[in-house]
């Protein structure tokens, strides 16, 4: 295990005084390796909360150059960065934020060509993608590798979360066994309901990686923020799942 630096030891001082987490599970996130789906509303942020908790590598899949409506959410992205990569935006700033991060900029969405080579690359995945094509593939492949996953969503001013560990609980298409007709690429969103979710699933990445606390495994978190509720359901796998059904 890659141990801690005094440099580190001092930047992460403060998180390393949390019960249950201390030197140990810094350690564990310094040698981790997460891959974000998208960086966007919710991917930038999860990024951020990771690169400054000292995760030791993130994968970054984003295709596309910066729009004037992403600003309202994307945190990586600027201004004056209109019109240029947002993978490339992503990934330096979080290097201005952490040096010590190891970033790996891909500048195009998961799809089926590239989703195994870069789920074989990390420990865990954040999916933070609005399509389900891409949800799908990743799902699919998480459940191959049998590598964890925090699936997160969000639509207006509500959001939900859970966590995928294959074999152990349920997978996205025991949840969704297809794409819901209803759901669409363009939609109602504010910044500060991507950053409320994002922030939640990187607090799951560090519990998964780290050991400590309890994930939200066959749990599913419903947040609808604009009356401020929570609620929490128990899922389970379906065994007739076309995914994780057989194992």
């Amino acid at each position: 295990m890659k141990k801690l630096t005094e440099e580190e030891k001092a930047t992460y001082q403060w998180q390393m005084w949390v019960p249950g987490f201390g030197e140990q599970g810094q350690e564990k996130l310094k040698q981790a390796s997460v891959l974000i789906s998208r960086v966007g509303g919710v991917g930038s942020v999860v990024a951020l909360e990771l690169a400054a908790a000292g995760i030791g590598k993130l994968v970054l899949a984003h295709g596309g150059n910066i729009k004037p409506s992403d600003l309202n959410r994307q945190l990586l992205m600027t201004y004056h960065g209109i019109g240029s990569s947002r993978v490339e935006s992503a990934a330096r700033h979080l290097k201005e934020l952490n040096p010590h991060v190891e970033i790996e900029a891909i500048p195009e969405n998961i799809s089926e060509s590239n989703v195994e080579r870069l789920v074989r690359e990390v420990d865990l995945v954040v999916d933070c993608a609005p399509l389900f094509e891409e949800r799908f593939a990743m799902n699919s492949e998480i459940v191959r590798q049998k590598k964890p996953m925090v699936e997160c969503a969000m639509y207006d001013m509500e959001a939900q979360i859970t966590t995928i560990i294959p074999g152990q609980t349920p997978c996205l298409s025991c949840l969704y066994p297809e794409k819901p007709n209803i759901w669409k690429r363009e939609f109602p969103v504010f910044g500060a309901i991507s950053g409320t979710i994002a922030c939640m699933a990187a607090t799951e990445a560090i519990k998964v990686i780290s050991g400590v606390g309890e994930p939200l495994l066959g749990k599913l978190l419903i947040c609808n923020l604009r009356q401020m509720t929570f609620q929490k359901f128990d899922i389970y796998r379906q065994s007739n799942c076309s995914v994780c059904g057989e194992l």
